[in-house]
């Protein structure tokens, strides 16, 4: 009997603590080396989406004087949504999870965010923001999934000095950072490469939240497609989470992001500072210029770009880095 356990990087306020993560009858997806060349990686990433995720299986939380128990969903999905008003300094903090079955116990650790006081909170989505994906072209998405491996995957040109400039912006003392989110249509099954490729290009550590895991060869079919709902429903998450702070989101033109960031605009009129959309083709799209113009008209800059050089200068002209 295999088990496996998967935790995510959680977070927490002045009043509550969130921490998430999966069990798996199977290996988890993390245990597929994603430096393997050619077919060898495409039979990683296949291996990541043929796992079999373990329904009402207890979980026990440990952090600070903290113990709770709860159990998995049916998609072997676990939550801890806790209160908890300990007084807790900013930054990052160790937490474990634990669980036993049929005698076999395991035991994980991963982390928790505390931000400090920023200017600005930061969440951008993944695919074609950062990380080239050619999610608008299915069949090339596909192909650069199954044979590129997080070596050959390429970054766009001064992405990383754009988020790391976000990261420091507005912070004097050498420890601390604002806060970053990725979020993205992605599966949860992509997490480990996401996070190796962010940690491979120096891109800042956040709190990653993606898409209901996929169990099977016919899902991993239409890895990132489907209805973009729940990316407005994690960003609503991250933003009533932290109502004091204001925040810049980072998206493309490839999808839904200039839809979902319009309405994200409408419902938190006083917490988006800047939006930046990533121009993905050859010329830009009128749609989505027509709805950044919609943007800009309730008080939100904006910022429509090709290359993250222009979106650098946009930043330091509207005084956020």
């Amino acid at each position: 009997m295999k088990l496996d356990l998967k935790l995510y990087r959680g977070y927490v306020n002045d009043e509550e603590l969130v921490v998430f993560g999966h069990v798996f009858k199977s290996w988890a997806p993390d245990k597929y080396r994603l430096d393997r060349k050619g077919i060898r990686h495409a039979v990683s990433v296949i291996h990541m989406f043929r796992i079999k995720p373990l329904e009402n299986v207890e979980v026990k939380l440990k952090f600070k004087n903290l113990e709770v128990t709860t159990k998995t969903l049916a998609d072997g999905y676990f939550r801890f949504t806790i209160p908890y008003s300990e007084k807790l300094e900013s930054g990052w903090h160790p937490f474990q999870v634990c669980c036993e079955l049929y005698d076999y116990g395991i035991v994980e650790n991963s982390e928790l965010l505390k931000p400090f006081e920023s200017k600005v909170g930061v969440i951008s989505d993944i695919d074609d923001t950062f990380l080239v994906s050619h999610s608008g072209i299915f069949f090339k998405k596909l192909y650069v999934l199954l044979l590129k491996n997080i070596n050959k995957r390429k970054v766009f040109e001064d992405v990383v000095p754009h988020y790391q400039a976000l990261s420091k912006a507005g912070q004097n003392n050498e420890r601390a950072s604002n806060s970053f989110f990725y979020v993205s249509s992605s599966e949860w099954n992509l997490y480990e490469f996401i996070d190796s490729f962010a940690r491979l290009h120096k891109l800042p550590k956040a709190v990653i939240k993606l898409k209901k895991i996929k169990t099977g060869i016919s899902d991993f079919l239409f890895t990132g497609r489907g209805s973009h709902d729940h990316k407005f429903e994690k960003i609503k998450d991250i933003v009533m989470f932290y109502p004091k702070l204001e925040y810049v989101l980072l998206g493309d033109d490839s999808q839904k992001d200039p839809y979902l960031y319009e309405r994200v605009v409408k419902i938190f009129p006083q917490n988006i500072k800047a939006i930046y959309i990533r121009q993905t083709s050859k010329g830009k799209k009128a749609k989505t210029q027509k709805i950044l113009n919609n943007i800009e008209s309730m008080g939100v800059a904006t910022c429509y770009f090709a290359n993250s050089e222009k979106a650098i200068a946009h930043s330091e002209k509207i005084g956020i880095v």
